[in-house]
C-alpha cells in the first residue's frame, strides 16, 4: 500500500480550468479589439475615446481585465505556494498580491466609467 502525503489546497482542476477559460476570453478580447481598432483606425484621443463609449467596448474591456486579473491572480499565488516556504511570508506576499490585483481592478473602473 503506498502512502502518500496531501498538501496544498487541492485547488488542481477548478484553478486550470479557470486558467483556460481566462486565457480565451482574453485571447477573444485581443481579437475583437484589433478588428476593432483595424475598423476604425483611430489618430486622435477623442477617436480612442469614441471606441470606449460604446457600452459593449467597456463591458468587453472590462471583462479583459477581470480575466487578466484573474488569470495572474492564480498563476502568483501558485508561485507563492510552490517558492515561499515560510506561511507568514507566503500570506504576506498572497495579501500583498491580492491588494495590488483588485486596486488595479478599481483602476481600470474608473478609467472606462469616468469617459
Amino acid at each position: 500500500m503506498v502512502n502518500r502525503i496531501l498538501v496544498g489546497a487541492h485547488y488542481g482542476l477548478k484553478d486550470w480550468l479557470i486558467q483556460r477559460a481566462t486565457a480565451i476570453v482574453m485571447a477573444v478580447y485581443t481579437v475583437v479589439f484589433l478588428v476593432v481598432v483595424g475598423a476604425v483606425g483611430p489618430d486622435s484621443f477623442e477617436a480612442w475615446r469614441a471606441i470606449f463609449a460604446n457600452g459593449f467596448m467597456k463591458f468587453a474591456t472590462f471583462l479583459f481585465f477581470v480575466s487578466v486579473f484573474y488569470h495572474a491572480w492564480i498563476g502568483v499565488r501558485d508561485i507563492w505556494m510552490d517558492y515561499v516556504k515560510p506561511d507568514g511570508l507566503r500570506l504576506l506576499m498572497m495579501i500583498a498580491t491580492a491588494t495590488v490585483l483588485v486596486g488595479y481592478a478599481g483602476w481600470a473602473v474608473q478609467i472606462l466609467w469616468r469617459m
